[in-house]
C-alpha cells in the first residue's frame, strides 16, 4: 500500500520505463541495421551508436539499475563529503517487471498511490544528438522506438499509463507523419527535445516559421508537447571552454556543466517566444519536465527587460506568452509556492521521476513540498492540471 492516502487523485507528469535491448533495433529498417549495436567491453554491455561506444547511459541494458530515489538525501542535504555518484547511488537493484512492462507497472502504481502517469522512455534521450548529421537516420530510429513503445506499452494503457512517443523535427513532413501515426494509436502527449533541430544545412530553432505546419498539426490534434531533460548537445559548447571534446556524461561530476545545466531548457523556452511560435500558435500546450524551475524567474526577468528595450522584436508580450503556454514540473526540493505565484497554480505539474535515482522513492511524498498550500491548490498541482491538459 502507499505510504499515505491523499484526498485527491495523483497524475504524475514524470515516470520512466526502462527499455530492453531490442527497443531501438527490432523495427529498424535494414539500411540502418548497424546504427545501434550492443557490444561487450571488459565484460560489460555498452551501446554503440554508429560504431561509437556511448557512455551517456553507462548501463544501457537496465538489467541492474540504481535504486529508485537513491539521490534523495543528496538533493535534500547536498554532498558535504564529496561522494562520487557511485557512492551516492549505493548498491544497485535488479530491474523488476514493473520497470519493463505496463501490467505490473500499473499494479506498482496502485502500491505507490499513483492514479495516472505520463511514461517516458529512458534510452531515447541519447539518439538525436549522436545522429545530428543524418536527419533521415534520426527519423528512422525514432520511428523504430515508437513502434516498440506502442507494441510493448501502448500509448494509452487503460487510461492510466500514457506513454510518450518521441517526435523529432529535422524533416518537417516526416515529423508530421510521425505525429499523425502516434496520435492515431492513442498518444495524448509527445516528446520534443529541448534543443536546436539538426538538419541538412545545420541546426535551427524548432520555433521558426519553417516548422509551422508541424505545430499547426499539433494544435489540430490537441496533444500536449513535453520537453523533457535530454542530451541537448550543449557539451559541444562547454568543450570550447574546457579544451576537450566528448559527449555529455550525466553521471560523472563536472562542476562547470553543473553551473549552467539548465541553459538548454532556458534557451528552448526563450526560443518559443523570441522566434514567435507561441504568438502564431497561442493554443499550444507545452510542459517542461525534469528540468526543475530555478531557470524560470531569471528567464522571465530577462525577457521582460528585452521586451522593454525592443518590443518591436516580439509579436506580443513574451512574459505573458510564457505564462499562458508553458507548464513546469518543478523538483520537489524547490520552492513550489513561489513558482505557483510566479506562473500561476494552473501551470505547475507534479512529477516524481520514478523510478530514476534522481526521483522520489515514494512519489506521494512530493506533497510535503506543498504543505503551505490549501487542498484545492494541492489537488491541481498533484494531478488536476495534467488531467485538464490531457482531457482525461
Amino acid at each position: 500500500m502507499a505510504s499515505r492516502t491523499l484526498p485527491y487523485p495523483l497524475f504524475d507528469a514524470d515516470n520512466h520505463l526502462y527499455e530492453t535491448e531490442e527497443s531501438l533495433t527490432r523495427y529498424l529498417p535494414d539500411r540502418y541495421r548497424g546504427a545501434i549495436q550492443y557490444v561487450q567491453v571488459n565484460g560489460r554491455t555498452k551501446i554503440a551508436v554508429r560504431g561509437q561506444i556511448s557512455e551517456y547511459i553507462p548501463n544501457p541494458t537496465f538489467d541492474v539499475v540504481a535504486r529508485p530515489g537513491a539521490m534523495e538525501d543528496y538533493f535534500r542535504h547536498g554532498n558535504p563529503e564529496g561522494k562520487s555518484r557511485r557512492e551516492i547511488f549505493g548498491d544497485p537493484v535488479r530491474a523488476v517487471p514493473a520497470f519493463r512492462e505496463p501490467a505490473p507497472r500499473m499494479k506498482l502504481m496502485d502500491e505507490l498511490g499513483i492514479d495516472r502517469t505520463l511514461m517516458f522512455p529512458t534510452l531515447a534521450s541519447l539518439v538525436e544528438e549522436r545522429m545530428r548529421d543524418d536527419p533521415e537516420m534520426i527519423h528512422a530510429v525514432v520511428h523504430a522506438l515508437n513502434q516498440w513503445l506502442d507494441e510493448v506499452w501502448s500509448f494509452n494503457y487503460h487510461d492510466r499509463i500514457f506513454t510518450v512517443p518521441v517526435v523529432s523535427l529535422p524533416i518537417v513532413d516526416k515529423a508530421i507523419e510521425e505525429l499523425d501515426w502516434c496520435v492515431e494509436r492513442g498518444a495524448k502527449a509527445i516528446l520534443v527535445r529541448p534543443a536546436p533541430v539538426p538538419g541538412f544545412r545545420g541546426s535551427r530553432s524548432f520555433a521558426l516559421p519553417e516548422f509551422d505546419p508541424f505545430w499547426r498539426r499539433v494544435v489540430e490534434h490537441d496533444v500536449l508537447v513535453t520537453m523533457h531533460s535530454s542530451d541537448s548537445g550543449y557539451s559541444r559548447y562547454q568543450s570550447d571552454w574546457e579544451g576537450a571534446g566528448g559527449e555529455m556524461l550525466p553521471f560523472k561530476t563536472n562542476v562547470f556543466r553543473m553551473m549552467d545545466q539548465w541553459r538548454p531548457v532556458q534557451d528552448a523556452v526563450a526560443s518559443w517566444v523570441c522566434h514567435g511560435a507561441l504568438f502564431r500558435f497561442p493554443e499550444l500546450k507545452i510542459a517542461v519536465i525534469e528540468n526543475g524551475s530555478s531557470w524560470v524567474a531569471p528567464l522571465l526577468q530577462n525577457l521582460a527587460d528585452v521586451y522593454k528595450k525592443a518590443p518591436e522584436g516580439f509579436a506580443g508580450d513574451p512574459v505573458e506568452a510564457v505564462k499562458r503556454n508553458i507548464h513546469v514540473s518543478p523538483f520537489w526540493e524547490e520552492d513550489l509556492g513561489e513558482l505557483a505565484d510566479l506562473l500561476g497554480e494552473d501551470k505547475v505539474l507534479f512529477g516524481s521521476d520514478y523510478p530514476h535515482p534522481e526521483g522520489l522513492a515514494e512519489p506521494t511524498s512530493y506533497v510535503d513540498a506543498l504543505a503551505g498550500m490549501d487542498q484545492e491548490r494541492q489537488a491541481k498541482i498533484m494531478g488536476g492540471n495534467l488531467a485538464r491538459l490531457l482531457k482525461v
